[in-house]
């Protein structure tokens, strides 16, 4: 049985953001080939509390020094990506809607992330919520 990918998109997650989560897991590094994968990647690594993967492709920069788990009773409704615009070689803005719910309240998070590529690999930087 074939698992839907949190994302979105209309693959199977082991063929979608998994085989990312998966490389990463055995050793082989970042390999989302742009802004975007990464951050469909990170929004279902989110949802999955794929915690060092989040850590992993967050800029060490602006990485925290931990992440929580998710909170228990926590569900994860959908990503809609609003843009993903490249500015050049190794810099990316990716705009999206991701949308949750707790304890019968829904969330709704709205952000513009910015991306930074280094060494052929891409990581997120920052983003203005909003």
């Amino acid at each position: 049985m074939t698992t839907p990918c949190p994302c979105g998109r209309p693959q199977p997650y082991e063929q979608c953001c998994g085989r990312w989560h998966a490389a990463f897991a055995a050793g082989q590094g970042l390999q989302a080939p742009d802004a975007e994968q990464l951050m469909r990647s990170r929004y279902s690594a989110f949802v999955r509390d794929e915690l060092a993967y989040l850590l992993a492709s967050w800029h060490a920069s602006t990485r925290p020094a931990s992440l929580e788990p998710n909170e228990a009773g926590l569900k994860w409704l959908g990503l809609e990506l609003k843009s993903h615009r490249q500015q050049d070689a190794t810099h990316a803005t990716v705009s999206f809607v991701a949308r949750s719910k707790l304890g019968g309240r829904a969330h709704r998070l709205a952000e513009t992330s910015r991306f930074v590529r280094e060494d052929g690999v891409w990581y997120y930087l920052d983003g203005d919520v909003g």
